[in-house]
């Protein structure tokens, strides 16, 4: 038999498509052509599979070896080929049954020796490889991690375990997940003294998954604060875990069982936010998926990269489009954000020095539309010496999560969504408000001159203070403290 085929995975974003390896062995002067769109650690796969092939003690053909990657126009990157362009040269070459790889799909990197090495992306392949009714086969430690869902997988080390299975001689192990629990250790909110209103809305967001900003002086816990949500966030379903960890497997980092906490620091690029690469990888946030995206001093980052923002807070997805493909990652995340009042920020003490201009220029690296897009800003104000000293200790990070848990709870069993994810007729249906309730809002929108965003922005968290209050109806006070969380986008916003 000089012609086989094996299957293998490739990795485009968050989606496996398959391979098909067409391996053909002709008379000639001996040589090793990869061709099917191969990058350069593709092709450096000649050398890899001869000494794994031979250090596996088996014999590499001397002939004119032709290895197709197909479909074509498919981009190929990463060492995830090797294995079943080994096993493809050995079933041609008659040294392994070929008639028994069209059950398998194999990915997995050589080493010279003819070990396995873990690659990335595991845990969507295995996925595409369960949708096809195949059995998959790669390393131990990414079988590890693709054994997250229910699926066949089979685990190896080298090479020759795997000839082995195809043989019918030793078969190889089944791929186990790993159970062992990972210790969260999250900063309790009850180390937050005083700043009642910010622990209040920090609640709030946590149960309807609002999006929030903290503004205010220096050193007034705008950062304790924030650090504080997953600590009071519910934990992860069992499918927002598989969503989560296909995206950290698919960007080559380790598996996450908590609600991810990105923090990002100021100088990140646009491209470090949104993703992208000549083979797309995510970015912080695609990585803040199901979690949380926090952005300390928010306008000390590129106004470009503030503006990537607007999209995903909206559809919850990123879209990455490069000349050879058009990607599409999940960012389903909430936005907490902390900012000064002015560039030095003590505006109104008499330490400050900044001019009207400094001051319009540093809030004017928030543009509106971003703005309109964050339910929630409220003040985190100073506090004096004997004011810290005599504040009580707040509340834990267990009592305020079981609040969050239960409210959620509620939002679920309603509408099947969290108050955060309403769009559109489901606003008109889930949080519909009386007379008074309902001229109180369009009297205050009218003001304080929201726009229409805003407004809906509004509605939302009114209905998260009311499922909070364990009330089936938005009242007054609920639409009244709503409005006091928006700050910064009305007509008269922090003094100057």
């Amino acid at each position: 038999m000089s012609l086989s085929i094996t299957y293998a995975r490739a990795q485009l974003g968050i989606q496996a498509p398959l391979v098909t390896v067409e391996t053909h062995l002709a008379n000639g002067l001996p040589a090793f052509n990869i061709v099917g769109l191969p990058e350069a650690a593709v092709r450096e796969s000649r050398d890899r599979v001869r000494s794994a092939i031979v250090n596996s003690h088996f014999e590499f053909p001397q002939r004119r070896i032709t290895v197709n990657l197909a479909p074509a126009d498919l981009p190929k990157a990463g060492g995830r080929y090797d294995l079943a362009i080994a096993l493809g040269i050995l079933a041609a070459s008659g040294q392994v049954p070929g008639e028994t790889l069209e059950n398998y799909e194999f990915i997995g990197e050589l080493a010279l020796s003819g070990s396995l090495r873990p690659i990335p992306g595991a845990l969507p392949a295995a996925m595409a490889c369960r949708d096809s009714g195949r059995t998959l086969v790669t390393d131990t430690d990414s079988a590890r991690e693709a054994a997250l869902i229910a699926t066949p997988i089979k685990s190896a080390t080298t090479l020759l375990q795997v000839c082995a299975q195809l043989h019918g001689r030793e078969p190889l192990p089944d791929a186990v997940q790993d159970t062992e629990q990972e210790m969260v250790i999250c900063a309790d909110l009850a180390d937050v003294r005083g700043q009642l209103k910010a622990r209040r809305a920090l609640e709030v967001a946590a149960a309807g998954s609002h999006n929030l900003l903290f503004y205010g002086p220096p050193g007034t816990g705008k950062t304790m604060l924030a650090s504080r949500l997953p600590g009071i966030l519910p934990p992860l379903t069992e499918s927002e875990m598989i969503e989560v960890a296909a995206l950290y497997s698919s960007a080559g980092l380790e598996r996450v069982r908590q609600r991810p906490f990105r923090a990002p620091h100021h100088s990140a690029s646009p491209t470090a936010l949104v993703g992208g690469g000549s083979n797309p990888r995510p970015g912080e946030i695609s990585l803040a998926h199901r979690g949380v995206l926090f952005l300390d001093e928010m306008p000390e980052f590129p106004r470009s990269a503030l503006e990537i923002l607007r999209e995903p807070l909206e559809n919850g997805e990123v879209r990455i489009s490069r000349a050879r493909a058009q990607v599409t990652f999940p960012a389903d995340f909430q936005l907490v954000a902390a900012m000064n009042p002015c560039p030095c920020g003590y505006l109104g003490e008499p330490r400050c020095r900044c001019t009207p201009d400094q001051i319009d220029r540093y809030r004017n690296k928030l543009s509106g539309p971003l703005l309109d897009r964050i339910d929630m800003q409220v003040e985190v104000a100073s506090m004096s010496a004997s004011q810290l000293q005599d504040a009580p200790v707040g509340e834990s990070s267990e009592s305020v999560r079981n609040r969050v848990r239960s409210a959620r709870e509620v939002q679920l069993e309603r509408q099947g969504k969290i108050n955060g994810e309403l769009k559109g007729s489901e606003l008109d249906k889930y949080c519909r408000l009386g007379t008074a309730e309902s001229a109180l809002l369009r009297a205050s929108v009218e003001k304080l001159g929201l726009s229409a965003r805003s407004y809906h922005r509004v509605l939302k968290v009114a209905r998260t203070l009311a499922d909070l209050s364990g009330q089936e109806d938005i009242a007054t006070g609920q639409i009244a403290e709503a409005l006091a969380y928006r700050n910064l986008d009305r007509k008269t916003v922090m003094p100057a």
